[in-house]
């Protein structure tokens, strides 16, 4: 975790140490690194399918990313997600990769509004 941009500064300890508890849970680690194993591998081929089947989110969807993290340098998030939901908003936040950590207000602030609306 503290190899991004902003190494561990965005953490409060008691966050940080209540990751570390969970992962010492049995099961946790396997399961996250099941998590990292199905979206590089079946959730591609589930994605593709959907995509070639037209299938798309018929539910609004909010995506917010850290414009200084890799999601926002390397993609066009917004694209990326009109090609999986018909009804998508979003923009970067100032921050990067943990965007609760490091921009907390804004992201509440996005959150509860794009929530409230009343599409």
């Amino acid at each position: 975790m503290g190899r991004r941009s902003a190494g561990l500064a965005p953490f409060d300890p008691r966050a940080l140490a209540e990751y570390e508890r969970c992962l010492a849970l049995p099961g946790t680690a396997h399961d996250l690194c099941e998590d990292y194993r199905a979206a590089a591998s079946i959730d591609l081929d589930h994605d593709r399918a959907d995509r070639d089947a037209d299938h798309r989110l018929a539910m609004p969807v909010l995506a917010l990313w850290g414009a200084e993290g890799v999601v926002g340098r390397c993609f066009d998030p917004l694209r990326e997600w009109q090609r999986v939901a018909q009804d998508v908003c979003g923009e970067s936040l100032p921050c990067g990769h943990y965007i609760a950590e490091e921009a907390p207000e804004q992201l509440a602030a996005r959150a509860l509004a794009f929530l409230g609306d009343p599409r």
